[in-house]
């Protein structure tokens, strides 16, 4: 179960079974550039005969509010240059106006929440200023020496094994500390950044770390991704999600650029067949076991 030779802007070339993409981001997320556009990607998900696309922008905090548990644990937020809050009003408007241009797409609005664990009272007051129909959990940086580093840093920093101990650590934790998010984002996210000097990386060196996580996501009813932005998850691996006592998957391109939208679907959906997981009777609903 090594890991697939792609980096995390490799997918594009869509090639995608015709199902659902939910997780893309636009100009309103924080860390795409200047071609980034929410009608471009819509356009783009038309021309592959997508059902659905749903806009899942960066929801990011770099300072904590009085009900946010990171304030309590004295902890600095993620200072990485270029986050900035979501602009909600410009965000929805956005979404309506595409959902007008592109009526024969489903467009879903949505979030992805960074730590929302850490960041509970300020996420959960975003989430209540619209309607969001889609809602991601992610952890992206990790307590270290008092604040919040990007977990992509610190694996060239520190022995990258422990810092994905203490990645998978932190989900299990976001999971049971946050039920604001559906669906769990990027299982493995630092992989995308594995260094090179630390010898291939494989899934089951770290088995018991992805059974701890799925376990969790498991008992909490919620669904599980699978990001084509990152190296794809194993056949074996959402075996292990079954095993836990998964039921439900998503598939997300995590794009950043239209191009990308609907990256590898068929191979992923191929992967997610092979583990025994099918399409719904709903054609913009999970897949299921």
């Amino acid at each position: 179960m090594g890991s697939n030779p792609i980096g995390p802007t490799d997918n594009a070339g869509a090639d995608t079974g015709l199902l659902p993409d939910n997780h893309v981001h636009s100009q309103w997320s924080h860390d795409t550039g200047p071609e980034a556009s929410m009608a471009a990607a819509c356009a783009r998900a038309v021309e592959l005969g997508l059902p659905a696309v749903a806009f899942t922008e960066h929801l990011d905090f770099t300072a904590g509010g009085p009900a946010d548990p990171i304030t309590a644990a004295g902890l600095a937020p993620n200072q990485s240059p270029g986050i900035r809050p979501l602009d909600v009003a410009g965000y929805l408007a956005s979404v309506a106006e595409c959902r007008e241009r592109f009526p024969a797409l489903r467009i879903l609005s949505g979030v992805e929440a960074g730590e929302p664990h850490l960041f509970s009272g300020s996420a959960a007051a975003v989430l209540g200023s619209g309607r969001f129909d889609r809602v991601l959990g992610s952890v992206h940086a990790l307590p270290s020496q008092g604040s919040l580093v990007y977990s992509g840093w610190l694996l060239h920093r520190q022995p990258p094994d422990e810092v994905m101990r203490r990645y998978f650590a932190e989900v299990v934790t976001m999971i049971e500390g946050s039920g604001l998010f559906e669906v769990l984002a990027h299982l493995d996210f630092p992989r995308r950044y594995w260094p090179a000097g630390a010898g291939e990386y494989t899934e089951a060196a770290f088995e018991e770390e992805y059974r701890a996580v799925l376990r969790a996501l498991a008992a909490s009813g919620r669904v599980l991704e699978l990001n084509t932005a990152s190296p794809l998850l194993s056949v074996d691996l959402l075996r292990w999600w079954a095993q836990e006592g998964g039921t439900a998957l998503s598939f997300g391109s995590d794009a950043h650029l239209p191009g990308h939208v609907g990256g590898r679907f068929r191979e992923a959906s191929g992967i997610a067949a092979a583990a025994g997981f099918r399409p719904g009777r709903d054609p913009l609903g999970f897949w299921r076991r």
